[in-house]
């Protein structure tokens, strides 16, 4: 993000404006100079560089007064928000409208409740539930006690979510009807007893939290007692993130970083207080749990929220609700481009969506198939320090920097081994800007404002890992945020791939490491070696595992054990049976020629599987192969 002065961005506005104006008269100067496609071209040059400034303008406007040891937190931000609106409708969730009032009383029943267990300052209560109307006002009230949150993945099971439960270091677990059975299952591999309170039906050892709530004022509790020497930089919550190796990391959210996240997309979306916001994507994360809220509820608009996606349910939702925006990761928007022609798709009232993951081609699909208003493309990390938006729409590009205020922000691209998965140094030690068109990783400089701090993880040693030194001078830190990246001569940021044996598929993180550790625990795999593979137009890529096994090995049962132990997102789509798998010389396991072969039965003789949807594991055949790759199975 950029670091400028309140008068830069206004000087800049009013000569681009001037100089728009000058070529729209027909006998200026430059009529006479320039040739009509040049001053068509510069014309529009011009009207890209004021759009792009608009919006950039209009972000820091909201962010730049967000200071570490600043008093005032992310839950002031939305008590001034509730102040202003309180009347107004805040949150609708499966035919339930509550508003900013209801959610201020809900929230502040959550925030007593937390006192009266004894929780003080820097405490955690762990959040593991779906989307619902109270997600929000469970960490909102929360966080005015100076009590953090941390917001667990609600399709984890098993070893993964033991592990994320542990290291909350919460003492009480919020859950739901969906969710308590997922932690019933694992409270016995917990290193500390975790209290569960469910919203629902209980039994056994659980609590009523329902029942517990009746009794907890609607009133906020006194601000100067309960919120007493925090500042902004003390923690508000933790939300996970799968890194390029291991179990997911706890990224330390503090509440200077979520105002930058909810205050910077007020800003960004240009979010008004007529705004209908829809958001399907989990509030777990940030896209959907800070950024999306963020945009409504500190604009006076309100949020239409849903469990989850449904391609089928979209446009109905979109135009009964009379929705203006909608949030998206590039998955969800693939799914919708895919679907056949609804009599709806048209006759919304988006005037844009916004949101990261867009491919051109589907970007093409939003504007001139579904007539989106606009589409704003944005980059960020949850736990990082690098951010920028595509304020001025060039299709395909996350975001922008353009030459004349490239030295006001704190990211740069630098020139990367691919085979080491270092950055390249120079005779002189120091890392290699990559040049225009040349593939680098991202990365950014860290300082003490909100817009460059890295607050990092809740494990240290993690943090460290992040953390690239002596980059461009002796002492200098800056944060990894392990993507490949390009950037054009017209300051264009393009992604090209994440970097290590991470990859993406349905929007989620998936980290080959635990995958493979979860494989390895069925009967008679030997070996495991987990990684991507592209299928067709997909976004992202599918999970692919190679597996040394003994005996006969039952792929129904196997089948059976990878629904149990992994989340939907992180089962492998295809299976290949090796007898041995190929090692480095420092016995890391090779997987370049496994991803180029994929799942061709054409480029080797081991047998390969594929998870057909209707069938389980099946062998694949030259037909199966082309059948996948053409999108004739729905995956």
């Amino acid at each position: 993000m950029a670091r400028l002065s309140g008068r830069v961005l206004p000087r800049t506005l009013i000569g681009l404006h001037c100089s728009t104006r000058r070529l729209d008269r027909s006998r200026g100067p430059l009529q006479w100079l320039l040739p009509r496609e040049r001053r068509m071209r510069l014309r529009q040059k011009i009207k890209r560089e004021i759009r792009f400034l608009k919006g950039l303008s209009r972000t820091l406007k909201r962010v730049k007064t967000i200071a570490p040891d600043s008093p005032n937190l992310i839950c002031d931000d939305l008590e001034a928000a509730v102040d202003k609106w309180g009347p107004r409708p805040a949150i609708t969730f499966e035919g339930k409208t509550i508003t900013y009032a209801d959610l201020d009383a809900m929230a502040n029943r959550y925030a007593h409740w937390a006192k009266g267990l004894g929780l003080t300052r820097g405490q955690t209560v762990a959040l593991f539930m779906p989307n619902r109307i109270e997600y929000l006002a469970i960490w909102y009230g929360l966080t005015k006690v100076g009590v953090a949150t941390a917001l667990i993945n609600n399709q984890l099971t098993g070893a993964a979510l033991a592990h994320c439960l542990t290291i909350s270091q919460a003492m009480h677990c919020i859950v739901d009807a969906e969710t308590s059975p997922c932690f019933e299952d694992v409270k016995g591999q917990l290193e500390r007893h975790m209290q569960q309170w469910v919203l629902g039906p209980v039994h056994d050892d659980q609590r009523d939290l329902l029942k517990a709530l009746k009794s907890c004022s609607q009133l906020r509790p006194d601000r100067e007692t309960a919120r007493e020497g925090l500042t902004a930089s003390d923690t508000a919550l933790y939300i996970y993130t799968s890194g390029t190796t291991g179990l997911p990391k706890a990224a330390r959210i503090t509440h200077m970083r979520a105002q930058l996240y909810m205050r910077g997309f007020a800003g960004s979306t240009g979010a008004k207080d007529t705004d209908r916001i829809y958001i399907t994507l989990p509030l777990y994360h940030a896209t959907g749990g800070l950024c999306a809220l963020g945009a409504a509820l500190l604009n006076g608009g309100s949020v239409v929220l849903r469990k989850k996606f449904s391609a089928t349910h979209f446009w109905p939702e979109i135009v009964a609700e009379q929705c203006t925006m909608f949030v998206y990761i590039g998955e969800l928007c693939r799914y919708l481009a895919n679907q056949p022609e609804h009599e709806l798709e048209r006759a919304h009232k988006l005037r844009m969506i916004f949101g990261n993951g867009l491919r051109a081609d589907v970007w093409d699909d939003m504007l001139d198939r579904f007539k989106v208003g606009d589409v704003l493309e944005f980059y960020g990390a949850t736990e990082g320090n690098v951010s920028f938006f595509n304020f001025d729409g060039k299709r395909g590009a996350i975001g922008r920097i353009p030459s004349y205020l490239r030295k006001k922000f704190n990211i740069r691209i630098v020139k990367f081994d691919v085979e080491t998965e270092t950055p390249i140094r120079g005779p002189d030690g120091c890392c290699i800007e990559a040049g225009p068109e040349e593939v680098g990783e991202c990365i950014g400089h860290i300082g003490s404002d909100a817009r460059s701090n890295f607050t990092g993880y809740a494990d240290k040693a993690a943090t460290e890992k992040k953390v690239l030194h002596d980059v461009f001078e002796k002492g200098d830190a800056w944060f990894r945020t392990g993507d490949l990246m390009k950037v054009d001569h017209d300051g264009y940021i393009y992604f090209i791939d994440r970097i290590g044996d991470t990859f993406r598929w349905k929007g989620e993180n998936v980290a080959t490491s635990e995958v493979a550790e979860r494989l390895a625990g069925f009967e008679g795999v030997l070996e495991v070696n987990v990684y991507g593979v592209k299928v067709g137009d997909l976004d992202g890529k599918a999970g692919m595992a190679s597996l040394v096994t003994e005996g006969d090995f039952d792929l129904e049962a196997f089948a059976k054990y990878v629904d149990e132990a992994l989340p939907s997102y992180a089962r492998p789509l295809f299976v290949r049976l090796q007898k041995a798998i190929e090692t480095t010389g420092t016995f890391k396991y090779r997987k370049i020629d496994l991803v180029n072969e994929g799942f061709d039965p054409s480029k080797t003789k081991d047998p390969l599987y594929f998870r057909d949807p209707a069938k389980g594991y099946v062998k694949i055949t030259k037909t199966i192969c082309a059948k996948i790759e053409g999108g004739g199975f729905r995956l």
